[in-house]
């Protein structure tokens, strides 16, 4: 390993502890300012812990690392080793930690059941969002959407929503069901940030170019936007004629340019665009 690669991955290391930091920060906040002042129960392990604190009168944080504790094992064995493990158990700590620190402090900043409970959802699905895309999570339910998004493939904030209902059936009968009703908006619109944040700068746009000039476009995209193209070949299903298709990739920022381009070239050409979530390689992502 050269040195400037060394340099590169302690910058980037540097850079996803940031991240971990500000996100078990922004979830402390979101837990101990926003929900447990109003009674909203929040989902997964902190919502049992609030659960705990409420009937036993044990401290949130103390709680939320002690249930971790299992979890954290599971994820070290299945989801990483011993990086999402550090990770995962540096991050379980700071929020932890930072949950009870606040607790003499903690005076709701809103009482109005809409704000409290958006803003409440927000910042706390901010906060998973770039702890996730940090590769480490918060802990709890967070390690078992991580291990169903790698089985299955489905979206962290899906399977965080699923989990957090369950914790939410629980606390019915401690909160009543108009506390449930703001704590299932908490939840949906915390899975709804982490999709965002986890999606953030990874979109694209994919265009397939069905043209009988492809030579032109090809030159127009590769010296105009710099993009690359693969030249497929398609035959037609009711002319039976064999045409050029060009399949081409650009950020969200560059399909308006490359439409230009293609109804300046060639005003007949057909083409399909559509939402790409994810885009690995020249030009674009090199990682997940």
């Amino acid at each position: 390993m050269t040195a400037s690669s060394r340099w590169r991955r302690i910058a980037s290391t540097m850079y996803d502890y940031v991240l971990l930091t500000i996100g078990a920060l922004l979830s402390a906040t979101a837990v101990r300012f926003f929900l447990v002042p109003n009674q909203v129960v929040s989902g997964g392990i902190t919502g049992v812990a609030q659960l705990l604190n409420t009937f036993l009168g044990t401290p949130v944080g103390a709680v939320v690392l002690i249930l971790n504790v299992p979890l954290l094992i599971t994820g070290w064995r299945y989801l990483g080793g011993a990086v999402f493990g550090v990770r995962t158990f540096y991050t379980v700590v700071v929020m932890s930690l930072a949950i009870d620190v606040l607790t003499p402090f903690a005076r709701p900043i809103t009482n109005d059941p809409l704000l409290y409970s958006l803003y409440g959802g927000l910042i706390d699905g901010l906060g998973i969002g770039l702890v996730l895309r940090a590769r480490g999570t918060t802990g709890g339910s967070d390690i078992l959407a991580r291990l169903i998004e790698r089985r299955f493939g489905i979206q962290p904030g899906r399977s965080l929503l699923g989990f957090d209902t369950m914790v939410f059936t629980a606390a019915l009968f401690s909160y009543g069901p108009e506390k449930i009703l703001y704590a299932l908006l908490v939840a949906f619109t915390s899975s709804r940030a982490i999709d965002t944040v986890l999606a953030a700068g990874k979109g694209a746009r994919q265009a397939l170019i069905i043209t009988s000039t492809p030579e032109p476009i090809r030159q127009a995209v590769l010296h105009r936007l710099g993009r690359g193209l693969t030249q497929l070949e398609g035959i037609g299903g009711y002319t039976g004629m064999t045409r050029a298709v060009l399949l081409c990739v650009v950020a969200r920022t560059e399909i308006g340019a490359l439409k230009n381009i293609i109804s300046t070239v060639d005003p007949a050409a057909f083409v399909i665009v559509g939402e790409v979530d994810e885009v690995i390689g020249e030009g674009f992502s090199r990682s997940t």
